[in-house]
């Protein structure tokens, strides 16, 4: 359970990280474990991953991923003609969206006694896990998050959404940390991604100002770390051209009481309904 002491930082922050949260032979198995998906997988369809450019990149693999295991390649890791110029292994961006509920040992990872005290600490009653990114940050071509919220992309009404992010190797500027705005969360939702009527997504804008330049934080933190990112926390994690990879896990919870809209980008079949730490 959270102190009262870590839970006025987080509503003064918008983040906490909880140091040594994850044992580091847990972050081992799933590094490994991570590695073995990517071995098996046999790419038939070539999805790239880029916050770039959002609404280019969203096609029917990557929406239909939501109670999927599916995998998207970084963006540098292709020659000008289009080929892949790294091996496989060195070429996936990230794996989402339903680990936690797919794979058997992300689901142990994921849905721990620790894990479902921590949110009740946020005030969560019904905490469900709405989706869950395996993030390689690879080597030298890792490339930029560029500033968000996740509420942006998984918003409720109210706003529930917070960001559990497990740092599996040691995060630092020079292999692409997280960094935060902080206190940032006060400022409200600047827009969200939406499916559109026709197929396809767009994001529906309420402020285009940009965001403050001034008050980023730097979240280095050491393996086995967990940061809690509250979901209207503006952050971003700029590119690796470190010859180090910075392999995260992320899960992020909503309250289940909360609407969920439909035009939401991140949905699922009726049969694999989201599910809570049971």
């Amino acid at each position: 359970m959270l102190t009262h002491g870590q839970l006025e930082s987080y509503e003064r922050d918008g983040f906490i990280v909880l140091d040594d949260f994850v044992a580091p032979s847990e972050c081992d198995r799933l590094r490994a474990r991570a590695e073995e998906l990517v071995a098996a997988f046999e790419p038939e369809t070539v999805s790239v991953f880029s916050t770039r450019e959002q609404t280019r990149t969203s096609d029917e693999y990557f929406l239909e991923s939501g109670d999927r295991v599916r995998f998207f390649f970084e963006e540098d890791a292709f020659d000008a003609a289009g080929r892949l110029s790294k091996g496989k292994a060195r070429a996936i961006n990230k794996i989402g969206h339903a680990l936690h509920d797919l794979d058997p040992a992300f689901r142990r990872f994921s849905r721990t006694a620790a894990l479902a005290s921590l949110a009740a600490s946020l005030g969560y009653e019904r905490p469900l896990l709405v989706q869950s990114m395996y993030i390689f940050k690879q080597p030298e071509i890792g490339g930029e998050v560029t500033c968000h919220q996740d509420a942006t992309f998984l918003y409720t009404e109210p706003q529930s959404t917070t960001g559990l992010w497990f740092a599996l190797e040691d995060a630092t500027r020079e292999n692409g940390c997280l960094w935060a705005l902080a206190g940032g969360h006060r400022q409200g939702l600047k827009s969200r991604f939406v499916r559109t009527a026709g197929g396809g997504t767009r994001f529906e804008v309420f402020d285009d100002s940009p965001w403050p330049a001034d008050g980023l934080v730097p979240l280095e933190v050491r393996k086995g770390a967990l940061v809690l990112l509250h979901g209207l926390l503006p952050h971003l994690s700029r590119a690796n051209r470190s010859h180090r990879s910075r392999h995260a896990y992320t899960l992020h919870l909503i309250e289940g009481r909360c609407r969920y809209p439909e035009d939401n980008w991140l949905r699922r079949q009726p049969s694999a309904p989201l599910r809570g730490f049971e």
